[in-house]
C-alpha cells in the first residue's frame, strides 16, 4: 500500500509539472485566451477545430451553453433549440465575463491541452487523498495534507478561471504560478515524509539557513520573472514577433533587478556547494541545483543576446520551477539530519 501511495504521489507531481510546462507553452504561444470561457472551451467539452463550428447556421440544433461568435461577440445558447431561417437573439445570451471573441484553432487546442493536464493532475491528487486515509491513525498529517492538496487544486482551477475572465491579468498570472509551486512543495513534503530515508545528511545550522535563503531568492526570482515576461509580452504586442530584437527595448527596473538577482543566486548556491563539499554534509542534490542554474543562465543569456530563440522562454520558466522543487527537497532533507561525530 505504501508503494502505491508513493507512486501515486510521484505521478501527481509529474502531472503538476506537466501543467506548469503546458502553462509555459500557453504563455509562449499567446494561447491564454484560446478558450475564452471556463471550464468548457467555447461551451464544449471537446473544443472546435474550425471557425465554421462557431458560426450560426440555420435549421441547426444547438445545445444549452453552446457558444458561437456573432458580430465579434460570444453568444451562449439559453436552452436546447433548433434554429430557424433567421438568427433569433432571444435564443442567446451575450457572454459578459469579457469581450474577447476571437478563434484561433492552434491557440484553442494548446489551452485545451493545458486544462486537460490540470484535470488529470486533479484526478491523481484526489486518488492520492483517498489512499491517504490509510495513514490517519499513525500519521494524520499525511491525510490532512493530501486533502489540503485536493482543495488547493480546486482553488488553482478557480484561479485559472479568474485569469481567463480578467483577460490574462499579470498579477493573477503570478498568483497562479506561485500556487502551482505551493502544490509542488506539499507533494514533495508528502513524498519525503513517506519514503524510506537511505541518504545520511549531517546537521549544519549555517548551511540550512543559506539553503533557505537560496530557496527564498529563487521564489522571488520566479515572481520577478513573471513580471518581466509580461513586460516582454506587452512589447511584443507593440512591435510584433518579427522584431524580437526590440522586445527588450524600454525595459522597466524589474528587468534589471531580475538580472542582478540571478548573479546573487548563482554565487550563493556556489558557496553552498563549496560548504557542503568541504563539510561533507551529504546533500548531493546541490549538484542538480547547480546544473539547473547553469541552464537557467544559458536560457536567460539566449533570450537577451540571441533575441528569444524558440522555446527559450518556456524552458526558462520550467527550469526555474524544477530548481524550486530541488531546493525545497534539500530543505526537507535538512529537517531529518544526523549529528556528525
Amino acid at each position: 500500500m505504501q508503494k502505491t501511495f508513493i507512486k501515486t504521489a510521484k505521478i501527481s507531481l509529474v502531472f503538476v509539472y506537466l501543467v506548469i510546462i503546458a502553462g509555459a507553452v500557453v504563455r509562449m504561444t499567446g494561447s491564454g485566451m484560446g478558450c475564452p470561457d471556463w471550464p468548457k472551451c467555447f461551451g464544449q467539452y471537446i473544443p472546435p477545430t474550425d471557425i465554421s463550428e462557431l458560426q450560426w447556421q440555420p435549421f441547426s440544433f444547438f445545445k444549452k451553453g453552446e457558444v458561437i461568435i456573432v458580430d465579434k461577440t460570444l453568444q451562449v445558447a439559453s436552452t436546447d433549440f433548433t434554429s430557424s431561417a433567421q438568427f433569433n437573439k432571444t435564443n442567446w445570451q451575450t457572454y459578459t465575463k469579457h469581450n474577447y471573441a476571437i478563434f484561433n484553432a492552434t491557440h484553442t487546442w494548446i489551452e485545451y491541452i493545458n486544462r486537460l493536464f490540470g484535470a488529470l493532475a486533479g484526478l491523481a491528487i484526489f486518488f492520492l487523498a483517498l489512499l491517504s486515509f490509510k495513514y490517519w491513525k499513525n500519521k494524520k498529517s499525511i491525510t490532512i495534507l493530501s486533502w489540503i492538496l485536493v482543495f488547493a487544486m480546486g482553488f488553482q482551477a478557480w484561479l485559472g478561471a479568474t485569469v481567463v475572465y480578467s483577460l490574462l491579468n499579470p498579477v493573477k498570472i503570478t498568483i497562479h504560478m506561485v500556487m502551482a509551486l505551493a502544490i509542488v512543495a506539499i507533494l514533495l513534503y508528502i513524498i519525503y515524509s513517506i519514503k524510506d530515508k537511505t541518504v545520511t545528511v549531517y546537521k549544519d545550522k549555517k548551511t540550512r539557513q543559506l539553503i533557505l535563503v537560496a530557496l527564498l531568492l529563487t521564489l522571488i526570482q520566479i515572481v520577478l520573472g513573471t513580471q518581466v515576461r509580461q513586460m516582454v509580452d506587452d512589447q511584443a504586442d507593440i512591435v510584433g514577433d518579427a522584431a524580437k530584437n526590440l522586445w527588450l527595448d524600454n525595459v522597466t527596473v524589474t528587468f534589471y533587478i531580475h538580472r542582478s538577482f540571478s548573479i546573487l543566486v548563482a554565487l550563493l548556491n556556489l558557496f553552498i556547494f563549496y560548504r557542503i563539499t568541504k563539510l561533507k554534509l551529504g546533500l548531493t542534490k546541490i549538484k542538480w541545483v547547480l546544473l539547473l542554474l547553469l541552464l537557467e543562465i544559458i536560457t536567460g543569456v539566449a533570450m537577451n543576446y540571441i533575441h528569444f530563440p524558440f522555446g527559450s522562454q518556456t524552458l526558462h520558466l520550467v527550469l526555474a520551477s524544477l530548481l524550486f522543487g530541488v531546493q525545497f527537497y534539500m530543505v526537507l532533507e535538512l529537517l531529518n539530519t544526523t549529528k556528525k561525530n
